[in-house]
């Protein structure tokens, strides 16, 4: 889950402007299709595992540069099925 420093207060549609402000300092992983944002949630995957550390690496990287932080008891890391929107995705399937 990523957190802001800074409460929004008073927006109408806070949900819809943090997406596009993750939209937008995620775009350049977004569009190599190996990152996937949806509002407090990034999603990585890649082919290899070696990738996958760098990617990771980006991404914090870019959090922390936009003053972004996670909470480290809501990550998960290297595995191979996730639940998301109460969907699993793994390897080769989406149930």
């Amino acid at each position: 889950m990523i957190k802001s420093p800074q409460r929004v207060h008073g927006l109408i549609n806070s949900l819809t402007t943090f997406q596009i402000m993750m939209n937008k300092i995620l775009q350049d992983l977004i569009n190599t299709r190996e990152v996937v944002s949806f509002i407090n949630n990034v999603i990585v995957e890649t082919e290899k595992e070696e990738r996958y550390n760098e990617v990771v690496e980006e991404v914090v990287k870019i959090l922390v540069e936009n003053n972004l932080y996670m909470k480290s008891e809501r990550c998960k890391w290297k595995v191979r099925e996730v639940g998301f929107l109460r969907v699993v995705i793994g390897p080769n399937r989406i149930c």
